[in-house]
């Protein structure tokens, strides 16, 4: 089979399997939340409120009716791509709601993502290119610690020393609640004020921005250095490196031009992984930092048992995560033909 055949085979094959996986996801989401202790219609109603009103509101919901019966309507709802309707929030459709609070999570995710990698990939590099010295054993205790710390408790310390103590960056939302907001275009408050040109309202948005996205990205580049410092090591040693250090290549040249390059490719089979790990982190992010996006909006329907809006909100981050998989996965195949065979 030639290379491009295997990659389209490869391609579809993914393809393929995304539907399945998605279902799952689904499926596992709509039974975990009907095993979850708790009333809808107590949460919504009160724990005093007439028994008789509960059950006429449990009608209302679909609560009354078997559950696969339950589970077919909600695939059928799925299928006309209606998540439902939140149970607490006068009514709004669940579509709407990640519409409202999707772009603050997106923005978060983004600059996280940027500190994770560029911090995981410096750090790794500089402790494989310097092995037995205290940079290799500063860089093995940051992967170690960055990667063990839990996000809330370092989120609450980082508040309490650089929001509390000192004074450097607000401690909560994205903008503050006396100034106006960026003019809506994407959503994302520091690329809308930059197509204002609105410098201002940027450095306020990135104010904002920067306590919670370095938290969350510094806490997820262990994962990043662990694996650039592994791999690195491991090219420093091959003998095409050796080679390169025969003919009288300088050591940084080697280190960028050739040994980095391909340390690197593992890292994009781990971004997928990582992205997965940025979705769970950015709820206790968001929750800790008061931060207004959609994974906070998740927690608060989890307390108030809103469950149309728990389960589109799950579902559409598992269609992120299951739609970056596959993407990662093809650009992979794409830079490593052996993953093809």
């Amino acid at each position: 089979m030639s290379r491009s055949k295997a990659l389209q085979y490869y391609i579809v094959s993914r393809l393929l399997f995304a539907p399945l996986q998605l279902l799952t996801i689904i499926t596992i989401v709509f039974l975990l939340l009907r095993a979850t202790p708790g009333d809808p219609a107590d949460a919504i109603l009160g724990g005093r409120a007439p028994e008789s009103a509960k059950e006429e509101l449990r009608k209302q919901l679909g609560l009354d009716l078997p559950i696969w019966l339950q589970y077919l309507n909600y695939l059928g709802n799925l299928l006309r791509f209606d998540l439902g309707t939140s149970l607490t929030s006068r009514g709004q459709n669940v579509g709407e709601i990640i519409s409202q609070y999707f772009p603050a999570t997106v923005e978060l995710a983004f600059a996280s993502m940027a500190v994770a990698i560029i911090c995981g990939v410096l750090v790794g590099t500089i402790s494989a290119s310097r092995p037995g010295t205290g940079f290799d054993i500063g860089g093995r205790l940051f992967g170690i610690i960055t990667y063990a710390l839990p996000m809330f408790w370092a989120g609450m310390l980082l508040q309490l020393l650089f929001s509390v103590q000192l004074g450097w960056f607000p401690n909560s939302n994205r903008f503050p609640p006396n100034l106006p907001a960026p003019t809506t275009i994407t959503g994302l408050y520091t690329i809308d004020s930059l197509l204002t040109g609105n410098l201002s309202q940027f450095f306020t948005a990135l104010h904002h921005l920067a306590l919670p996205s370095l938290t969350l990205g510094i806490l997820l580049s262990g994962i990043f250095e662990r694996i650039v410092r592994v791999n690195l090591k491991q090219t420093l040693k091959s003998d095409y490196v050796e080679a390169a250090r025969a003919r009288g290549i300088p050591e940084n040249k080697i280190l960028v031009s050739h040994a980095l390059k391909n340390a690197l490719i593992p890292v994009i089979t781990v971004l997928g992984l990582t992205f997965a790990s940025l979705l769970g982190g950015a709820i206790l992010t968001e929750v800790t930092f008061s931060w207004p996006g959609l994974a906070n909006r998740l927690y608060q329907a989890i307390s108030d048992r809103d469950y149309p809006t728990v389960q589109g909100v799950l579902v559409f981050f598992g269609a992120i995560v299951v739609t970056a998989s596959i993407l990662i996965d093809i650009l992979n195949a794409y830079v490593d033909p052996r993953i093809r065979y």
